[in-house]
C-alpha cells in the first residue's frame, strides 16, 4: 500500500521504520531550537570558546557554533525535547550553509559543523532510547535557507 510518504523518505530500514509508525500514529518533532537557545542568555564568549577566541568578528548569535563551543547547550536542549516527548530531534544546523556561515566568516568549518551536530544528536538520542528502552526516537538533518 502506498503512502504520502514513500517519496519522501530514504530507503533504509530507519527510513521504513519511519514510515511504519507514520503509519500507526503521529511522530513528534522537537520545537524551535533558536528560541530555546535564548533562555541560556548566551553571551559573546560562549560562541568563542576554544580555537575561536581570537576570531576576527563577532559570532554571538551563530547557533550553530554552539556543538563546537558549548555542546552542554545543545545536549540539554536536545534531551529536554526528547524528555517532551519528540520523536524527531533535528541536528542544529538550521544555518550551518556556506551562505549563512559567510556572514561570521567561517565558511570553511561548515562541513564540520554538520558532521559535530549529527553526532551530537545521535549521541543524545542513543543516551535516551538506553535509558527509555520504551522509546524508540530519531535524527534528521536540519537545513535552513
Amino acid at each position: 500500500m502506498s503512502n504520502a510518504y514513500d517519496n519522501l523518505l530514504p530507503e533504509t530500514e530507519k527510513g521504513a521504520r519511519i514510515r511504519e509508525l507514520l503509519a500507526e500514529r503521529i511522530l513528534f518533532l522537537d520545537g524551535a531550537m533558536g528560541t530555546m537557545i535564548q533562555r541560556y542568555k548566551l553571551e559573546e564568549a560562549d560562541f568563542r570558546q576554544g580555537r575561536f577566541e581570537d576570531h576576527p568578528v563577532d559570532l554571538k548569535g551563530n547557533n550553530e557554533l554552539l556543538v563546537h563551543t558549548r555542546p552542554d547547550v545543545i545536549r540539554e536542549i536536545h534531551k529536554a525535547f526528547l524528555e517532551g516527548g519528540a520523536d524527531i530531534i533535528e541536528t542544529n544546523t538550521f544555518s550551518s550553509t556556506r551562505i549563512a556561515q559567510a556572514d561570521y566568516q567561517l565558511e570553511e568549518i561548515v562541513y564540520e559543523q554538520n558532521v559535530a551536530a549529527a553526532r551530537l544528536a545521535r549521541e543524545v538520542t542513543d543516551a535516551f532510547m538506553n535509558d527509555h528502552p520504551d522509546r524508540e526516537c530519531f535524527v534528521a538533518g536540519a537545513l535552513g535557507p
